[in-house]
């Protein structure tokens, strides 16, 4: 049975995705004490990447903030399958997010904007959280943007 969040999700037409399978030697979220840490998530729908390349030249910064709210969702699943229930989530401690740019792309914040707004539409004030937005070369598989969330949960 699916809690408020997933209900919330689900009232936004974003169902949660299944977990993203690694893509090398990690796990996908692992939790220490009251904290879950995700591993960077990348934008996949179904298993695969819809969008390749650089912000700011293959993919424009829309685009790129839709594929960040991708990578939030992923994250989400991520927590789910350490948490077992996403209410269990007392707040969104941190997010780091990486944008492979064009060299001469400067908007970073912007594009990580759409996994910070997606966090604090789903789950409001626990959804407020401390952020990096940085700028990269290159993500694996040519990804545009990666995103990372750390949470923590509530007892039981």
């Amino acid at each position: 049975m699916a809690g408020t969040v997933e209900a919330k999700l689900a009232e936004l037409g974003l169902p949660l995705p299944a977990v993203v399978p690694p893509l090398a030697s990690y796990q996908p979220a692992v939790q220490s004490g009251v904290y879950v840490y995700t591993s960077g998530q990348l934008p996949m729908v179904d298993g695969k990447l819809a969008v390749t390349g650089k912000v700011g030249a293959e993919v424009t910064p829309d685009e790129a903030k839709e594929l960040a709210k991708t990578c939030a969702l992923n994250a989400l699943a991520a927590v789910k399958s350490v948490a077992g229930d996403l209410d269990r989530i007392a707040r969104v401690v941190k997010v780091v997010g990486f944008v492979a740019s064009a060299t001469d792309f400067t908007g970073q914040p912007s594009v990580i904007n759409g996994a910070s707004e997606l966090l604090g539409e789903v789950l409001g004030d626990k959804g407020v959280h401390a952020r990096s937005a940085v700028g990269v070369a290159v993500l694996p598989l040519d990804a545009p943007v990666e995103v990372e969330i750390q949470v923590e949960l509530t007892g039981a």
